[in-house]
């Protein structure tokens, strides 16, 4: 009977990957992903870029009764994804920043009543009140984790707010998880399953190799005029990835005086101008994008034929990565890695630079203090602006030392820095509810906007929320310039905490300010971090050094997959450099000739043509590699164990 059922729901799967999606079938580990999870299983999926995640889940939510959550980091790839959902008419909605608490009640309570489907909504958003009432009286199918690496604290792009999800799932006990992610070392697998409080291990794992795409090396002390020659020699969609902001301008500008389009994109652009910029490189309008790491997850170009790196980034994990954003349509790509000797002690920089000594994090906590004039015990629950170039004036500090000082003090719960603010004017109330009814000469228009706050957004009591000003303003029927000052003025009075709409850093105190010398830094903020941060600088440099071993196997190596001689690219600079093809014929060679089993004598080999040394240079690594025995003047295939 189990069993009937069983090919009923996979006959099921397939039906409904044809009519939505018009695929004959699945491929690579995708069915084993969604048979997992329809069994109620916690699932992690392990799948390369371009590897079809979104099926995996997809599938099996339309198979089954309830909503399908799923947490991802990127807005942008939900609002995508919701569009493509709704083209194929399923029920898909997102909530994220900006929208209003009548839309965002209005999208949850029709996931109570059964009409939608898939709900798209950000780590962030799984702490609010609102959400968190909602989700008790949610009919849940399972939680899909998109990006599940940023729950690890051993990966490259931890993200707290993703430790929200083991929060949640405390709310809906009988709910599986699925994580899926593109990149993930061994220790991060285990970290995910633990950190998602998996029921059992359990892992579904494609081969991270890209066939189509070369990865390369190349040691230049001019990379600039390398970027250029290379692009010049190539044709097709190029990202190039750069360390700063200011590098995206000068390098985007250098291109287009050598008469290659392009433009540039990182962090501190306005949303409109990303988005402006990015479509017109995805149209190809413009052949190059230069970018910082902020170009990341969610691109979805699949004909990008080259991925420079300028810069080095901070690891492997990052690096492969954003590599693979070249060749997703299988055509031949390259990810070319420039390199010199200056790259090495920079990289070294950055360990320290991300790691200053406890001392220095001590006086830097201290003098923010005095930056802002909180006293010794107070201060809880106030947030400042924090112009960092005038803090590091007066207290003579590098920026740099001071942002990784302020993060590490974020990680050991006395501050909350937040760097990257999206320009959203935020508001807190100070006051409980009931007091705020209590309030005393509160002017109308006042009323008017505090009464638009309420209705409007939620959690305003307990943090900080983001608010679009000019709903305030249609609300209220007051202009923009009145609720400006209504705000400053209901702040000024300590009713509420007003965060003007602007790019400026703040930090927050999330316990009473202490004396600087009672600062405790945890071992597991520094000393363990910083072992790990090592770690992933080392790797990056030793592939960077390493022309012997095939550059795609080293990556498949750091990420727990096994490989031999034989899996070499036959692409990469080094198999390139090495004649590797040549070497691989002697190797297919020497396997046909053992194939059945028994020894043979080296000498059986002389018939073949090829050289004597590189025979010999082939046998000693295929020993090396276990790949056979070698006995006087006899080789035998070695058993397979």
């Amino acid at each position: 009977m189990d069993q009937a059922r069983n090919t009923q729901m996979t006959d099921k799967f397939q039906e409904i990957l044809r009519t939505y999606w018009g695929y004959p079938d699945f491929r690579g580990i995708q069915r084993d992903i969604i048979e997992s999870i329809a069994r109620g299983e916690d699932t992690l999926g392990l799948m390369p870029t371009g590897g079809g995640k979104s099926i995996t889940f997809q599938v099996p939510a339309l198979a089954q009764k309830g909503v399908c959550i799923v947490v991802t980091p990127l807005i942008a790839l939900m609002k995508d994804q919701v569009q493509h959902l709704k083209a194929r008419n399923i029920l898909a909605e997102a909530i994220y920043t900006g929208l209003s608490r009548q839309e965002i009640i209005r999208i949850l309570e029709n996931c109570i009543f059964g009409e939608i489907k898939f709900l798209y909504v950000s780590p962030e958003r799984l702490s609010s009140e609102l959400f968190q009432t909602k989700l008790r009286h949610i009919p849940v199918s399972f939680i899909t984790v998109d990006e599940a690496h940023c729950i690890s604290q051993w990966g490259y792009d931890f993200r707290p707010s993703y430790l929200e999800i083991a929060k949640i799932r405390e709310m809906k006990p009988g709910v599986p998880v699925l994580a899926l992610t593109a990149t993930a070392t061994p220790d991060v697998v285990e970290d995910i399953q633990n950190q998602l409080h998996f029921k059992k291990q359990n892992v579904f794992k494609m081969s991270f190799a890209r066939k189509n795409l070369a990865y390369v090396v190349r040691t230049t002390n001019d990379k600039v005029a390398e970027t250029v020659h290379i692009l010049q020699c190539t044709q097709g969609s190029a990202i190039i990835y750069v360390r700063s902001r200011k590098r995206t301008k000068e390098m985007a500008e250098l291109l287009n005086k050598q008469g290659i389009s392009a433009t540039f994109y990182h962090a501190g652009l306005d949303p409109d101008v990303k988005d402006i910029r990015q479509k017109n490189w995805q149209h190809d309008e413009i052949r190059v994008m230069v970018a910082t790491n902020a170009f990341g997850m969610g691109i979805d170009k699949p004909d990008v034929r080259m991925v420079i790196h300028v810069d080095c980034p901070d690891s492997l994990e990052a690096y492969f990565q954003e590599a693979g954003r070249g060749g997703r349509d299988g055509e031949k790509a390259y990810a070319v890695l420039l390199y010199n000797q200056s790259d090495e002690n920079k990289l070294l920089k950055r360990i320290d630079e991300t790691f200053p000594d406890k001392e220095f994090i001590k006086d830097v906590y201290e003098h923010l203090a005095y930056f802002f004039q909180v006293a010794a015990g107070s201060g809880m629950g106030q947030t400042f602006m924090f112009e960092i170039e005038k803090f590091c004036v007066i207290y003579k500090y590098f920026p740099t030392r001071v942002d990784s000082a302020l993060r590490l003090l974020e990680r050991a719960g006395y501050i909350h820095y937040e760097d990257n603010p999206d320009g959203k004017a935020r508001i807190r109330f100070n006051i409980s509810r009931n007091d705020l009814y209590l309030l005393e000469n509160v002017s109308e228009k006042e009323e008017a906007v505090i009464t638009g706050l309420l209705r409007n957004y939620g959690g305003l009591f307990t943090d900080y929320v983001y608010i679009d000003e000019s709903l305030i303003e249609r609300v209220s029927e007051l202009n923009r310039q009145q609720v400006y000052m209504i705000l400053k003025n209901l702040s000024a009075r300590h009713i509420i905490d007003f965060i003007p709409r602007r790019k400026t850093p703040y930090i927050s105190y999330t316990r009473p300010r202490e004396d600087g010398f009672r600062v405790i830094i945890p071992q597991e903020v520094w000393e363990v971090r910083k072992e790990q941060f090592t770690a992933h600088i080392k790797s990056i440099i030793n592939y960077a050094k390493n022309d012997t071993i095939c550059r795609s196997r080293q990556l498949l190596l750091y990420f727990g997959e096994e490989t031999k001689m034989e899996d070499d690219c036959g692409i990469c600079d080094v198999c390139i450099d090495n004649k590797i093809p040549k070497q691989q014929e002697i190797v297919s060679a020497i396997l046909a000739l053992l194939k059945d089993g028994k020894p043979h004598k080296i000498s059986e080999l002389d018939h073949q043509k090829y050289d004597s040394e590189d025979v010999a240079a082939v046998l000693e690594k295929m020993v090396a590699e276990n790949m056979l025995n070698v006995e006087e003047d006899e080789i035998l295939l070695e058993p397979e164990k």
